[in-house]
């Protein structure tokens, strides 16, 4: 049986050694700066930071298109944008009804692929089998979800948390697929029984690597860190490399008088530092990259409109541009 003191050891034990491999530079070189003007004009000549055939979007940052379009427009757009990759928030559209299978006509017939879905827990304790089915039919390598663990912020609370996690990647991973959990910035904060502990570290050590993985938003992960101190995002991933497939590089404009220190803005408009903080992962392998922006259909820079497709093109301009810096 594992106890909390287990926990705290093996958390204190892992993160130790995280920090001696990783060292003080790859530290330093994922911290918020001002980015936008590197982002937006591509600041290096090194390797492509986001290549263009792996250049992802998370469905919900244009729901609202979605439901007054339909998925066959809004895939003919984000395929011109140049996006290949999708990630799904659902599958119903407003424009009427539709199967899985003809959604999966559409994005063949647009060159793009279904990289993972977001699903709520209680989808998949309920009908595992069912959403796995559909994955299959998508051609998802990933399925996951963008809940918390769990709502019982205790020590034992993400131990069971974990346990079920594993179940649904061990079912996962026997038809094939990736299961994963997207972050907010509550995981980064510490247990209710134990504040010496923070949860997002119970929940890592306790899933089995293999068959949980997880999604990083690095802008929810940014919030965390302001929020709950004492971490840097890029440590979890060059610490735990095979378990990072997924990615939200969703941008933040600094706001360190807020309680969450950002405020989420389109791609290149904000301050954390992509160019820094995918230039650390060079070596860990194939990761997909998937712009989210929560409020996209509500903020737009000016001098632009409102218009959620016209945040996607931008967004996927300056994401396609982003190099890494000279050496």
């Amino acid at each position: 049986m594992t106890t909390s003191a287990d926990v705290k050891r093996r958390t204190f034990m892992r993160l130790a050694a995280s920090s001696v491999a990783i060292g003080a530079g790859a530290l330093a070189a994922a911290t918020t700066a001002p980015a936008a003007a590197a982002q937006a004009s591509g600041r290096g000549h090194g390797r492509r930071l986001v290549p263009p055939g792996h250049l992802g979007i998370q469905l919900y940052t244009i729901r609202d298109k979605v439901q007054s379009l339909g998925f066959r427009t809004v895939f003919e757009r984000l395929s011109e944008m140049g996006y290949r990759e999708i990630e799904f928030a659902g599958y119903s559209q407003g424009t009427g009804p539709i199967t899985p299978e003809e959604i999966r006509t559409l994005l063949d017939d647009n060159g793009l692929t279904a990289i993972g879905a977001h699903r709520g827990i209680g989808d998949f304790a309920a009908n595992m089998e069912a959403e796995l089915d559909i994955a299959q039919t998508l051609g998802m390598a990933h399925l996951g979800t963008a809940n918390a663990p769990t709502s019982d912020r205790t020590v034992d609370g993400y131990l069971a948390a974990a346990e079920q996690f594993n179940g649904f990647g061990e079912a996962a991973a026997a038809r094939g697929l990736k299961f994963y959990q997207h972050n907010h910035d509550g995981e980064f904060g510490f247990a209710t029984d134990r504040p010496d502990v923070r949860l997002y570290d119970v929940f890592l050590e306790h899933t089995d690597p293999r068959y949980v993985f997880l999604e990083m938003d690095v802008y929810w992960a940014f919030v965390g860190k302001h929020r709950y101190p004492g971490f840097e995002p890029v440590d979890y991933v060059l610490a735990n490399r095979h378990r990072y497939p997924l990615f939200h590089i969703k941008d933040g404009r600094a706001e360190p008088e807020t309680e969450s220190g950002y405020g989420i803005v389109e791609f290149g408009a904000g301050d954390i530092d992509y160019q820094a903080f995918l230039g650390a992962l060079a070596g860990s392998g194939r990761h997909h990259p998937i712009w989210e922006q929560d409020n996209a259909a509500q903020v737009a820079e000016p001098p632009h409109p409102l218009d959620s497709l016209g945040n996607a093109a931008r967004s996927a301009e300056r994401m396609l541009d982003l190099r890494a810096p000279r050496c």
